[in-house]
């Protein structure tokens, strides 16, 4: 009985001991991932943070170095919404926009999508760089031409002259992301509809929309945040009753309200976007990831 215990003792401790070591390893390693996806967590949310904060303290408490406010007020807030900032007709104004150039952009993005993902044509790269090129254009480059264009033709300062920017720029990336998704579509299905009787039309709005409805919803919460934040081209686009909201917390800091009537602002206007974000977080890693991978 000994002499087997031994060499049989010895066996099981050589075999724990590597699983001990990836034991310990994958512990150490989860440990590490932790601290670095608190750091990136603390790097992003500490603004955030430092937002709401301020916009609670009492404005005689603006430069007060504590995590809460110590004379939580909601003053600030009153302030920010009176009538004579403009902060509700600028959330109005960016609501309107924001909601016209997504549904115009989902309309003429999801077509576009689906004729470069359904049909090969002489010149399709050309075409899709093309595309790309334009969403990495920035805004500053395109302000100055654009306002010497909507003045000869007498269209400064309308909700037309800034909604057609956002519509070109918010199209590339409709058309990217639902392109990568219809990609990898079994087109059978359509082709099964078009059996059926369905004309394209037909087949694609009752097939492959309603598949790609992950990706079509992505697409629209992206666009809609992209115009909501944008804030170059409306700064110089917009005038008193076309002002989005972006430009309207601007112009606090400019008018020197106060620091807490800004940080008030911005933590009125961020919060519902925080909130979108949150709730809807799995339907835009599910459309973004959608196209990912085919069979």
């Amino acid at each position: 009985m000994t002499a087997t215990a031994g060499p049989a003792t010895a066996r099981a401790a050589l075999v724990a001991a590597p699983v001990g070591v990836a034991r310990r390893r994958r512990r150490g390693r989860s440990i590490r991932t932790g601290i670095q996806a608190a750091i990136i967590l603390l790097w992003c949310l500490g603004p955030v943070y430092w937002m709401l904060v301020s916009a609670f303290r009492d404005p005689g408490d603006t430069f007060e170095l504590t995590l809460l406010p110590t004379h939580p007020t909601f003053e600030n807030f009153a302030v920010a919404f009176e009538p004579d900032n403009f902060l509700v007709r600028g959330l109005v104004n960016s609501t309107v926009i924001s909601a016209v150039v997504t549904a115009l952009s989902l309309l003429v993005g999801a077509t576009a999508a689906y004729g470069l993902a359904r049909w090969r044509f002489r010149g399709q790269n050309l075409l899709l760089g093309a595309l790309l090129a334009a969403s990495m254009l920035p805004g500053a480059s395109l302000a100055t031409p654009l306002y010497g264009v909507y003045a000869a033709m007498d269209w400064s300062y309308s909700y037309l002259a800034i909604g057609l920017p956002y519509l070109a720029l918010s199209l590339p990336l409709t058309v990217f992301v639902l392109q990568s998704f219809f990609q990898g579509l079994p087109w059978e299905l359509e082709d099964a509809a078009r059996v059926d009787g369905c004309t394209r039309l037909q087949a694609f709005r009752h097939v492959i929309l309603p598949i790609a409805a992950p990706s079509v919803f992505t697409a629209a919460i992206l666009s809609f945040l992209a115009t909501w934040n944008e804030y170059v081209l409306a700064s110089v686009l917009t005038g008193d009753r076309t002002r989005t909201v972006t430009v309207a917390i601007g112009n606090f800091a400019a008018e020197l309200t106060g620091y807490t009537v800004t940080m008030a602002a911005g933590a009125a206007v961020t919060a519902p976007l925080i909130v979108l974000v949150l709730v809807f977080q799995k339907r835009i890693v599910s459309g973004l990831t959608a196209g990912a991978v085919r069979a």
